[in-house]
């Protein structure tokens, strides 16, 4: 393999010295604990002749993009969570049926049918709750996200409230 030196002449897309800047990045840190601050990032993009307006609008949209996964991780603990709970129930109310039919008749029958019907729904739950590339869990979401956005305005507008009549 030939060596790479600084005298050779070489053309990079943007993406290759995206990729190549990332990856050097990732080498000099001696572990992911490693932190840059506002100042470093600054520094670096002035070596790269990044101008502070682009940095600082690049940073704003990572910001948003990250407060978006934020977003993404609750609704998706959110539904895995109910899902949980659905399971949950079903477990316990069909054990209950079979015991009761165990008991009742000596045998399984009747709620064998049971479990077989709320079975096949709660696959199709597990499917839709785990399945998180189409846009019925973007529909899902922006709903979610808009509820969420209520409540929590709701709420701030019931503490200024409070805090403006306890004065």
């Amino acid at each position: 393999m030939k060596d790479l030196d600084s005298k050779n002449t070489y053309l990079y897309s943007q993406e290759d010295v995206q990729q190549i800047l990332q990856l050097a990045i990732a080498r000099q840190a001696d572990d992911n604990e490693k932190e840059f601050s506002y100042q470093q990032l600054v520094e670096i993009a002035s070596e790269l002749d990044i101008c502070p307006e682009s940095l600082q609008i690049a940073q704003k949209e990572w910001v948003f993009h990250q407060g978006e996964i934020q977003q993404r991780q609750a609704f998706d603990n959110y539904r895995i969570s109910r899902f949980k709970k659905r399971l949950s129930k079903f477990a316990v109310i069909n054990v209950m049926f079979l015991l009761v039919n165990i008991l009742s008749v000596g045998t399984l029958s009747w709620s064998l049918y049971i479990l077989l019907f709320w079975g096949t729904g709660m696959s199709l739950d597990t499917w839709n709750t785990f399945k998180t590339k189409d846009e019925d869990y973007e529909a899902a979401f922006q709903k979610w996200y808009r509820k969420h956005q209520i409540k929590s305005s709701f709420n701030n507008l019931v503490n200024k409230f409070l805090k403006a009549t306890s004065v």
